[in-house]
């Protein structure tokens, strides 16, 4: 299955339709099927090229 990176907009939240679990600020991989693409057309999530590392000791 074909994945992406996205991400939540600014102020929204967004859930996994599977796990209930919000969407992480940092960007995840998901799955790219209609939830997410009807997502991303709506603004609620943003495509980002990679997942952010946090830094050691944060």
């Amino acid at each position: 299955m074909i994945e992406f990176c996205i991400k939540p907009a600014n102020g929204v939240t967004v859930r996994d339709p599977e796990t209930l679990v919000p969407l992480a600020q940092a960007g995840e991989y998901k799955p790219k099927n209609s939830y997410w693409l009807r997502r991303l057309n709506d603004g609620d999530v943003i495509v980002v090229d990679q997942i952010a590392k946090k830094k050691r000791g944060e």
